[in-house]
């Protein structure tokens, strides 16, 4: 079918006339079909997918949660006064680290939004590659300073490029990913940061012992970790498809079998147009705030018991050392729970159920560390401690949530962006929530866990229900068009069709579906 600007479409609902401002799909397949659905060569097409998109957006993930942790590890030991902090050779210490750690949540919030309407203008994969490279470059640069001012500017520069990592892996998978695919996709990169908690643990534990070296073991860390950021990034460049227009990696059949697979899915792949009317639609949506509310909720346990888990399980009589290496378990118990959401989210076509379900541990662990003081009962709140790790998960079904249920690319980027902020300000109030005036039982810290948590339950139940019912007011408008425009099942699936890259709105198209 000709793409040209000049060629007018008529559709029920709406009028083309210029079919450049729809989704970039259209550059390659029609508004309709042109072939039967061929489910095996669409299973084909998906293992090839497989292969090479959920590697690399793991790997990237890992890489930036290995930093994440072994920067928080730091952030404790020097904040709370840790022989082990002296033993990393750190140059800063104290008020001068919490500012530095406080640089990079600045700026990341401060450069979310840009990167994200950057990026859409932009070669997805391409772009993202070139921040994970300069990254790399930034971590290694740690290795440099002596004093407070140039860590301030690492810090700061390095949540600026870190900001862009989620929001577009989140993007790549809704471009080439099924509905009922998505999660399961978005939990084989979030685990590794289970993976990664279990080796900076390690690592940690490592550097706890006394060795004399030529290099402060801060700047071994940061140059290996650096390096291996550099070295992912070039993956990225070379190997992430941008879209599945730009996918090298499939001939030029498999692309159009890449797009039709997720037609019917009706949200689209890419514009680069930005759109301000998609803008103001993402602003005005309650929905997108319930999920913003949900995320900053969810995330002040990242702040605290991620942070400060070392601190609270040395609260319970265990030394420094066995501290260090008793947190592992809990990287365990985050993959386990995001592996296990992923799979059920995606096989029972639910979003919000899965989240509930991840919290329930969490409660009930929070409880426990709440209920429970004393080193009579370490073990019990060591359990308690590992089981309140399962929140993790529903982040990852949130990103999956955002994926299924927003159509309009300028619409999904401004989401996107708004829940990334939400995460870093969740984990901004998050390491406030644990002070030292609380020790040793931080009896505030986690009573605010269990009662956000609580909340949290609510929100996704009433999230659910509006879901819901809109999809019965789309199947009602359906009906209502049939009966007015005396349509057959053949006519409903033709409409359908030719809505599905036309980079409408989830709230525009009548036939795009929620997931509750």
């Amino acid at each position: 079918m000709s793409n040209e600007s000049s060629e007018k479409v008529e559709l029920s609902t709406v009028t083309i006339t210029d079919l450049q401002d729809k989704d970039e799909a259209l550059k390659l397949v029609g508004l309709e079909r042109t072939e039967e659905v061929n489910e095996e060569r669409y299973q084909q097409v998906k293992r090839k997918l497989d292969l090479v998109i959920p590697p690399l957006c793991a790997a990237v993930y890992g890489t930036q949660y290995l930093e994440t942790t072994l920067r928080e590890l730091e952030a404790t030991l020097s904040s709370y006064g840790s022989p082990v902090a002296s033993i990393m050779g750190l140059p800063i210490t104290g008020q001068h680290y919490n500012l530095a750690a406080l640089a990079y949540s600045l700026g990341y919030l401060f450069w979310v939004f840009p990167t994200m309407y950057i990026s859409q203008k932009l070669r997805l994969g391409k772009y993202l590659g070139v921040n994970i490279v300069l990254w790399g470059i930034i971590m290694m640069l740690h290795a440099v300073p002596s004093s407070f001012g140039p860590f301030f500017v690492l810090r700061f520069l390095l949540g600026m490029l870190e900001s862009c990592v989620a929001p577009t892996l989140i993007l790549i998978i809704s471009m080439f990913y099924k509905k009922d695919e998505q999660a399961t996709r978005m939990s084989w990169f979030y685990m590794m940061i289970g993976v990664a908690e279990i080796f900076g643990g390690f690592v940690a534990y490592g550097v706890s012992f006394d060795f004399h070296s030529g290099i402060a073991p801060y700047k071994i860390m940061y140059l290996l970790c650096g390096a291996l950021a550099a070295t992912v990034g070039s993956c990225v460049l070379l190997w992430m498809p941008d879209s599945p227009l730009h996918a090298r990696f499939l001939s030029h059949e498999e692309r159009v079998g890449a797009v039709e697979r997720i037609r019917e899915d009706q949200g689209g792949t890419e514009n680069k147009k930005l759109k301000r009317e998609q803008v103001a639609e993402a602003l005005l949506d309650i929905r997108t705030w319930l999920i913003v509310m949900s995320t900053v909720i969810t995330s002040v346990p990242v702040g605290s018991l991620t942070n400060f888990g070392n601190i609270v399980i040395k609260s319970f009589g265990y030394t420094s050392r066995q501290a260090l290496i008793l947190s592992s378990p809990t990287g365990a118990v985050c993959i386990i729970t995001t592996l296990f959401c992923g799979w059920y989210s995606d096989r029972k076509n639910e979003r919000m159920l899965p989240i509930i379900w991840s919290l329930l541990p969490t409660i009930i662990g929070a409880a426990m560390l709440v209920g429970l003081k004393g080193s009579a009962h370490k073990g019990a709140l060591l359990f308690a401690v590992y089981i309140a790790q399962s929140f993790g998960s529903s982040i990852s079904i949130i990103y999956s949530y955002n994926a299924s249920n927003t159509s309009g690319h300028t619409k999904k980027v401004t989401i996107n962006a708004m829940t990334l902020a939400a995460f870093c300000v969740g984990n901004i109030i998050g390491t406030e929530t644990f002070l030292p005036k609380d020790a040793p039982d931080y009896i505030p810290g986690k009573t605010a866990i269990l009662v956000l948590l609580s909340s949290q339950v609510f929100i996704c139940l009433l999230l659910r229900w509006m879901n819901r019912r809109l999809n019965g007011k789309k199947r009602q408008f359906i009906e209502d068009m049939k009966a007015r425009n005396h349509w057959t099942e053949v006519d409903v699936e033709r409409e359908r069709q030719r809505h599905a890259f036309l980079d409408m709105t989830d709230k525009q198209n009548p036939y795009f579906v929620y997931i509750a």
